[in-house]
C-alpha cells in the first residue's frame, strides 16, 4: 500500500492539476480514499469533493487532465492508480466501455438518482449532469419560427448561414450518432452533407467561438451545448461575451417531434480499482441532492437527479422536451457518425 502511496503521488505531481497531492508519503495506510482521473476541471469540481470528503471521510485525490485520459489508462493496465473516471459527453466514456477499462457496478442509490437513460444497463458508468445541443439564432437575422429543428439547418435557404466547430469534436459527433440512432443511417448522412453545405465557414472554434462569429455576422446560427449561454451570459470579466449571448435565441430543436438532442457527463469505476466501494460513494455522493445542486449553480448544467432546483438563468430559458433515446445506444454509432463526416468531407 505504501508503494502504491509514492507511485501515485508522483504522478499527480506530474499531472496538470490536482485537488489533494500526497506529500511525504507520511499517510495513514488505513485512510478511506478514492483516486479520480477526471476531465472536468478543478474550479468545478474542487467544492464538489470537498464536500464530500467532510460528508464522508474519504479523501479523494484528484488528477485533472484535458486530454489523454484514454491512452493514459491503457497505458498503465492493471497498474493504474484511477478508482474513478469523471468525463464529459458519451463519446469520452463510451470510449472507456469499449476499450474495456471500466468495471459494473450497482448501486439501488445510482438507479433511483440516475435515469435509466442516462445510465449504462450493466453500470459500467452513471450520467451526473446533462445538457442540450441547441441551436443559437441571431435575433434579427433569423425570423421567428425559421429554425425551429436540426434538419432546418441543411435546407436549402439555410445556405452560407451556419456555424459549427470542427465535425469531429466529440460534442457534434454525438449529436450526428443521436442523429442515426434516432433518424437512420440515410437521413443522418444527408443531414450532415446539407449541413456542411450551409456552412458559413471552415468548422473552427469552440461553442462560444460560434456564438461570437454569429454576433459579429459571419453567419446567423450556431450549434452550441446549453451551459456555455450560461457561462456567456454570466461572464463578467469577459463582458464583450455577454454582448454575444444577447445576439442571439437559445432554440431548444424538434420540440414537436422527437424532442432535443441531450448529452451527459458521466462518471465510471475503473477495471484497476483497488478502492472500489469509495468510488462507489462518491458517485453516489455526486449523484444527490447536495451535489447535483452545486452543479446547476456553477456550472448551468441540467441535473441528472429529478426536482433539483435550475439556476435562474437556465431556469429562463424555459422547459423544453428532451428526446429519449438512451445514451449508450448513441454511443453505439459514434464509429458510424465519424465516418460518415469524412464522407460528407464535413471539415474541409
Amino acid at each position: 500500500m505504501a508503494e502504491f502511496k509514492a507511485t501515485f503521488a508522483s504522478l499527480i505531481i506530474g499531472a496538470t492539476s490536482a485537488l489533494t497531492v500526497l506529500a511525504g508519503g507520511a499517510i495513514d495506510a488505513q485512510a478511506a480514499e478514492v483516486n479520480l482521473y477526471s476531465y472536468r476541471q478543478p474550479f468545478l469540481m474542487n467544492p464538489l469533493l470537498d464536500a464530500f470528503t467532510k460528508d464522508s471521510g474519504i479523501t479523494v485525490n484528484m488528477v485533472y487532465l484535458e486530454s489523454g485520459m484514454l491512452e493514459r489508462l491503457k497505458a498503465e493496465g492493471d497498474n493504474s492508480p484511477a478508482d474513478l473516471v469523471l468525463t464529459s459527453d458519451i463519446g469520452n466514456i463510451y470510449n472507456l466501455v469499449e476499450a474495456n477499462l471500466l468495471q459494473p457496478t450497482r448501486s439501488s442509490v445510482l438507479e433511483r438518482n440516475v435515469p435509466a437513460q442516462f445510465r449504462h444497463p450493466d453500470g459500467l458508468w452513471y450520467g451526473l449532469t446533462t445538457r442540450a445541443r441547441v441551436i443559437f439564432a441571431h435575433k434579427e437575422r433569423v425570423k421567428p419560427a425559421e429554425v425551429t429543428t436540426y434538419e432546418d439547418l441543411a435546407k436549402p435557404y439555410m445556405k452560407g448561414r451556419v456555424c459549427s466547430r470542427s465535425g469531429k469534436h466529440v460534442y457534434n459527433v454525438s449529436l450526428l450518432a443521436w442523429m442515426i440512432a434516432a433518424k437512420g443511417e440515410a437521413a443522418a448522412e444527408a443531414w450532415a452533407k446539407g449541413v456542411k453545405d450551409n456552412l458559413a465557414r471552415k468548422p473552427q472554434g469552440n461553442d462560444r467561438a460560434q456564438v461570437k462569429a454569429v454576433y459579429q455576422g459571419e453567419c446567423d446560427v450556431a450549434i452550441g451545448n446549453t451551459y456555455y449561454m450560461g457561462k456567456m451570459m454570466a461572464n463578467e470579466k469577459e463582458p464583450e461575451q455577454q454582448d454575444w449571448a444577447a445576439s442571439v435565441n437559445l432554440i431548444f430543436p424538434n420540440q414537436k417531434d422527437s424532442g432535443t438532442h441531450v448529452n451527459i457527463s458521466g462518471a465510471g469505476v475503473t477495471k484497476s480499482a483497488r478502492n472500489k466501494d469509495s468510488a462507489i460513494k462518491l458517485i453516489e455522493f455526486l449523484s444527490g441532492d447536495a451535489a447535483q445542486k452545486i452543479y446547476a449553480e456553477d456550472n448551468f448544467e441540467y441535473p441528472v437527479k429529478a426536482g433539483v432546483k435550475l439556476h435562474p438563468i437556465v431556469a429562463g430559458w424555459g422547459e423544453f422536451k428532451a428526446d429519449e433515446t438512451f445514451l449508450f445506444k448513441i454511443g453505439e454509432h459514434r464509429t458510424q457518425a465519424t465516418r460518415m463526416l469524412d464522407r460528407v468531407h464535413f471539415n474541409d
